[in-house]
């Protein structure tokens, strides 16, 4: 005679079912499922997301105002449009600035710079905007902006912009003597 599980073994058994048994997936389904495994994980969010464009620029108080100093920023890879074709516009900026009571952020200048990406420009008038937009957040004492805009209809264009502060005079230059250059191996 055959013993009846317990209630509790019996939960414990596979369940059997009296249904059609399940259609095997289409193959377009199958391969949709293969492809997901294969996919790598998604990454989450950062908690602070990446940064956007902006025109927004920040400055910080010049750590040392009682001097002038030169500060370089080198932005090769500029991007606008042309505001007549729509076609891309490649520049290489150079910004020259001696501060006078506050420098303008790095990032801030970042974003500044990506903001014109989707823009219609003319070089000129960008480049000129740029100097203006500086010159208002950090009043240096004077700023010099070279962009260097790359060939198109086989023209090199480069746009050199100056503002100096009202009053300033720089320093005299001072020229040093060169020396050639010393590696310790013989030649």
């Amino acid at each position: 005679m055959a013993k009846t599980p317990s209630p509790k073994a019996a939960a414990a058994l596979p369940k059997t079912s009296t249904a059609a048994p399940a259609a095997k997936p289409k193959p377009a389904a199958r391969k949709a499922k293969a492809t997901a495994e294969l996919a790598p994980p998604m990454r989450e969010m950062p908690p602070n997301p990446p940064s956007r464009p902006s025109k927004e620029l920040h400055a910080f108080p010049n750590p040392a105002p009682e001097r002038d100093y030169v500060i370089q920023f080198q932005v090769p890879e500029f991007t606008c449009h042309c505001p007549l074709t729509g076609q891309p516009d490649f520049a290489h900026f150079t910004i020259d600035m001696i501060a006078d009571k506050h420098c303008v952020e790095l990032k801030s200048l970042k974003m500044y710079f990506w903001s014109y990406r989707d823009e219609g420009a003319f070089h000129e008038k960008v480049t000129n905007t740029i100097l203006e937009d500086i010159v208002r957040v950090t009043q240096p004492r004077f700023i010099r902006i070279t962009a260097k805009w790359y060939v198109r209809g086989g023209i090199y264009t480069n746009v050199v912009v100056e503002h100096q502060k009202k009053g300033w005079k720089p320093a005299p230059r001072v020229d040093l003597p060169t020396h050639g250059f010393e590696s310790g191996l013989l030649r």
